[in-house]
């Protein structure tokens, strides 16, 4: 049976020798940016390769999801290797669609490269067979919490539940076989250097605001109307003046936007559309934020005798990374890149569905390199694809040989030892429990 390092070196191998066509797969999914739930050429795309390499796999999951498998020479645990097929809205990015405006501003195209390397170098000779366990390959669709009233209008129309792509593939039960999971995101901070071992990242929930007034001529008879808008803009400053209550450990981000401001400006406003986050560290601190928003919103329409309708969707949990299983992959980081190119990152206040993942299972969510310009920017460009893709691709699939290599000891040791933050039922009860839509009326 071949070592752990003799079966490391048969990976690199193979995908270095496949180096070209995989940064070409990164490379098609740039130029063809599809946004979440709407990823059918990238799906089809990840379905064509898994269908030449002959890998075992179900799609049109979660819509555009798909999951495939590698099956190792004995049974043991399943490990998951996670990529995202969705984009952002970024018009201004030179790689959008001219129509709708998508594009890869969050290097999401590299993680599907580095699915498909690391699962081309688990499939070199003689590896899987010395490996106890499955890996489970999954492309899961609509990470990025975008475009919420297209979403919303796919769940009342019940194509699906929740809004992010991780949650539906648990709520389908795709996860339930799976005992750990991983996946690699790029970064473009200098600080974070080749590869980034990270720790923590908020936690979210989405709401949508529509302010309801009395329409009425502007300049004529004002006074006869109920201006929606001036609601919307007390409600804004009120959610400013709770800023300070929010405490610096609970890392809140509330980043509220109108969306509809009225028909016409001769007319006072009636119809005012509003959507914001509700970010935070932990679940706490994002359900006591929730609150303060909530509050602050009322009253706006308090204030001129509107009513308001809140509409709260669930988001993502926060991250939760497994240490021991994220010092695994730190070892093949250092021997891939050198101790001296690994940063560290204790905490985000971004928010990622790896973060349901992370309340079930041990979960690691590390950085590469490789990006310039900023995260969700216009300017937000994978600059080297060996390091982003080819590299983080190794790291990944050695550390599923140090998992599931020698019986799959590691493993076996990473699942026992971790104690699950939720339950699957837990989960969805508790993610349920989160959505609201109420109306609350002050006119009098």
């Amino acid at each position: 049976m071949p070592s752990k390092e003799e079966l490391k070196s048969r990976v690199y191998a193979e995908i270095e020798s496949h180096a070209e066509e995989i940064i070409r797969i990164s490379r098609t999914i740039l130029e063809n940016p599809e946004p979440g739930f709407r990823e059918v050429k990238t799906a089809g795309l990840v379905s064509s390769k898994f269908r030449e390499l002959g890998v075992p796999f179900r799609d049109g999951i979660a819509l555009t999801g798909i999951r495939g498998e590698l099956k190792g020479g004995s049974d043991g645990p399943s490990v998951a290797l996670f990529g995202e097929l969705d984009s952002l809205i970024v018009e201004a990015h030179p790689h959008a669609d001219a129509n709708t405006g998508a594009a890869h501003a969050c290097g999401h195209h590299a993680q599907v490269g580095m699915l498909m390397g690391a699962t081309i170098g688990l499939m070199a000779q003689e590896v899987l067979p010395a490996l106890s366990g499955r890996v489970t390959l999954f492309a899961v669709p609509a990470e990025e919490y975008i475009e919420i009233e297209y979403r919303d209008a796919l769940r009342q129309e019940g194509k699906v539940e929740f809004l992010g792509g991780k949650p539906e593939f648990i709520r389908l039960g795709e996860l339930d076989d799976v005992d750990m999971a991983m996946m690699v995101h790029t970064t473009s901070n200098p600080e974070e250097k080749q590869i980034c071992m990270s720790g923590s990242n908020n936690g979210i929930v989405a709401k949508k605001i529509q302010y309801i007034g009395r329409g009425a001529h502007a300049g004529g008879a004002p006074h006869l109307g109920i201006n929606a808008l001036n609601a919307a803009s007390l409600a804004l400053m009120a959610i400013h003046a709770n800023r300070e209550t929010f405490r610096d450990d609970d890392t809140i981000r509330v980043h509220p936007i109108i969306t509809k401001g009225g028909e016409a400006v001769s007319a006072v406003p009636a119809d005012v559309r509003m959507e914001t986050f509700v970010r935070g560290k932990t679940i706490n601190a994002v359900m006591d934020a929730n609150r303060k928003v909530d509050r602050a919103l009322k009253a706006g329409a308090m204030a001129v005798g509107a009513k308001v309708k809140i509409q709260t969707l669930p988001g993502y949990l926060p991250l939760q990374q497994n240490r021991d299983l994220a010092n695994i992959f730190r070892a093949n980081a250092v021997t891939l890149v050198g101790e001296e190119n690994i940063g560290q990152r204790e905490h985000g206040t971004g928010s990622t569905d790896m973060g349901d993942v992370s309340h079930l299972m041990p979960v690691i969510h590390p950085y590469v390199g490789g990006a310039t310009g900023l995260g969700h920017g216009a300017d937000y460009v994978v600059q080297d694809y060996s390091l982003a893709v080819i590299t983080a691709a190794k790291a990944l699939a050695a550390t599923v040989v140090d998992l599931l290599a020698d019986g799959a000891t590691l493993a076996g040791q990473r699942v026992s030892g971790h104690k699950a933050a939720m339950t699957k039922s837990e989960y969805l009860r508790f993610m349920r429990g989160l959505a609201s839509e109420e109306l609350y009326e002050f006119a009098k």
